[in-house]
C-alpha cells in the first residue's frame, strides 16, 4: 500500500515515522503497540521506518523522528514530534473520531 493509500485507508489514521536506530522511537514502540490494541479497529495506526520510506518522510514533511502525525479522511489533522504520553496520544486520535 502506498503512503496516499494508507493515509485514507480509514477515516482516522495515525501515521508514525521512526527509525530502528534511534532510542526515543524504542522507547514509544510499545507505547504505540498498546494505543493500536486499546483503539480496536477504531483508527489505522501505521509505522514507517524513515531509512525505508524516505519518500513518504518527505512527502509529509518529517524533520525529526518520531514525529506523529494524524490524518483524517487523508488531511493532515494533527502533528506531534518527539515523545508523547500514551494516554494524551489515545484521547488525541479519539478527539477526531
Amino acid at each position: 500500500m502506498t503512503y496516499d493509500q494508507e493515509i485514507r485507508s480509514s477515516k482516522v489514521v495515525l501515521m508514525e515515522f521512526y527509525a530502528s536506530w534511534c532510542p526515543h522511537c524504542q522507547r514509544m514502540m510499545p507505547v504505540v503497540a498498546q494505543v493500536k490494541e486499546l483503539l480496536d479497529g477504531r483508527a489505522n495506526v501505521c509505522q514507517l521506518d524513515i531509512d525505508n520510506n524516505k519518500e513518504a518522510a518527505d512527502a509529509a514533511d518529517v524533520r525529526s523522528i518520531p514525529s506523529f502525525l494524524i490524518y483524517v479522511d487523508g488531511e493532515e489533522a494533527w502533528r506531534h514530534t518527539g515523545e508523547i504520553d500514551g494516554e494524551v496520544l489515545l484521547s488525541k486520535i479519539e478527539s477526531f473520531l
